[in-house]
This record gives structure tokens, C-alpha cells and sequence, in this order.
């Protein structure tokens, strides 16, 4: 079954001579269980097509729908008892003065769902954290520790759709690793289907099954991640990107030890 479908996507932004189409029929999709990466430089329309299927924009044309039904410019407050997104930059993402205990509760206050504090205490034990976090302050957090508490957040309503947004960049490398093996696991014991966002190809190849190419605001390929790596790409685009992102692999040791 199709988790994630779009449609002729399209969206812009401004009137008149300061339009700026951002989208251009856009056609994915996403099925039931899968990881999927959106990959692509910076302002090539990747997370806008995120913002998009969490509402976030509400202007776009075509057709979106989430587990085969089809979602309004408007959605209702059920929407995101399926759907959830994690943000790039967890500190930001995080209330500086809210503790860890109030980000959690949020959303359930809302929803109106019984047992808080066990969903709690569980949610942070399936994420790598236990209950001594609780009552702790973003601050508190180291930045890996952060990212799993917004992770929890996001899990915390029992989703069945992860939209990813670039979450380990704004991490270091030694933590990348450890929350790329925390979202492949949640993955599997939740059953879950992602679609994530990210310009690294190395994240690609870790965590999602399939990829599409995005230049411009339109998807130019879609081919799966084990054909990426093996350099079966045929669009000059994802090529540039590959070459692109092995001339930065071997570069970086170079940089580490100036």
C-alpha cells in the first residue's frame, strides 16, 4: 500500500511579476514500511515538499494524500496523530524554557491521550534516554541527546509517517552515526515509513530503501539507494552530486588533520 503520494505538486511564492514557482509537479511516492530520501543541493525544493505534506504551506496544487486518504489545505487536528516531522536543528525546535517533560506532554495534552506519564517515561526509554531527562532543560542536552528527545516528540503520538528534515547535519560526526541507527531501528519495531530529506548521499545509502533527485524544484531521477552507490545514476544532475559528495569524503580527512 502507498503511504505518501503527491501528485502534480506544484507551489509558488509572491504575485505578479515576483512569482516564484517552487514546485513543479512534483510526482512521489512513498509505500507502506519504506524509507525514502529526497535528495538534492540546497533551495532545490526538498523540504518544501516536507513543509507541504505537514502543513506547514497550504497553497500548493495537485494532489497529496497519507495512507490512501487525501489531505486538504486545511487539516484536521487527526492528521498529525499520523504524521509528524523532525526538524533540522534540534535546539531550535525545542522550547529553551520548557523542560523536556513539557515537550513531551504537549501533544498529548492536545490529543487527549490517557496514561501521560507512562507514554512518557516509555517513549524516552525507546529513544536511548530514560527518565532522569524529564524535568531537564534543553540546555542540559548534549546536541545528540536533544535530537533523540525531538525524535520522542514526534513518536509520542504514534505516528505512522516520519517527515525527516536533514536530522543529523547540525550534529557531529561521532553522533551522526548513533541517531541514523536509532531512526533505522524505531523503523522497524514501530513499523514506520520515512521520507527524509538530506543532501548526504552517505545517509542516503544507510537509511533509505529508495531516493528521488530533486533540481529546482522538479525530481530529474529515481532510482534506488543500492544502484546510487553502485554509479548506476543516468541523470548528469545525480551524477555531479555523487562525484560531489566523494570528492568531500576524501577531502575530509585532509581538513581533520590541517
Amino acid at each position: 500500500m502507498s503511504m505518501i503520494q503527491a501528485q502534480s505538486l506544484n507551489l509558488s511564492f509572491g504575485i505578479g511579476s515576483t512569482l516564484n514557482q517552487v514546485l513543479h509537479d512534483v510526482d512521489l511516492t512513498v509505500e507502506d514500511g519504506e524509507s525514502f530520501g529526497l535528495v538534492g543541493e540546497s533551495g532545490s525544493g526538498k523540504t518544501t515538499v516536507l513543509r507541504c505534506l505537514a502543513g506547514q504551506y497550504r497553497h500548493w496544487s495537485g494532489a497529496l494524500s497519507i495512507a490512501g486518504g487525501a489531505l486538504q489545505h486545511k487539516l484536521p487536528k487527526e492528521h498529525f496523530r499520523k504524521v509528524q516531522m523532525v526538524f533540522q536543528d534540534p535546539y531550535g525546535s525545542l522550547h529553551p524554557r520548557h523542560t523536556i517533560d513539557t515537550a513531551l506532554r504537549e501533544p498529548l495534552t492536545i490529543h487527549g491521550m490517557a496514561d501521560r506519564d507512562d507514554r512518557i517515561n516509555d517513549i524516552l526509554v525507546k529513544v536511548g534516554l530514560n527518565d532522569s531527562f524529564r524535568y531537564r532543560y534543553p540546555h542540559q542536552l548534549s546536541g545528540g541527546q536533544r535530537q533523540r528527545v525531538a525524535i520522542a516528540r514526534a513518536l509520542i503520538l504514534e505516528p505512522r509517517v516520519l517527515l525527516l528534515d536533514e536530522p543529523t547535519s547540525a550534529l557531529d560526526v561521532s553522533v551522526q552515526a548513533e541517531i541514523l541507527n536509532l531512526l533505522a531501528d524505531l523503523r522497524q519495531r514501530e513499523k514506520l515509513t520515512y521520507l527524509m530529506v538530506t543532501h548526504d548521499l552517505g545517509v542516503v545509502s544507510h537509511l533509505c530503501d529508495k531516493v528521488a533527485v530533486m533540481q529546482q524544484g522538479r525530481i530529474v531521477e529515481r532510482l534506488d539507494s543500492q544502484a546510487l552507490s553502485q554509479d548506476l545514476a543516468r541523470h548528469d544532475y545525480t551524477r555531479m552530486l555523487v562525484q560531489a559528495s566523494r570528492d568531500f569524503s576524501a577531502e575530509s580527512p585532509r581538513a581533520a588533520s590541517a
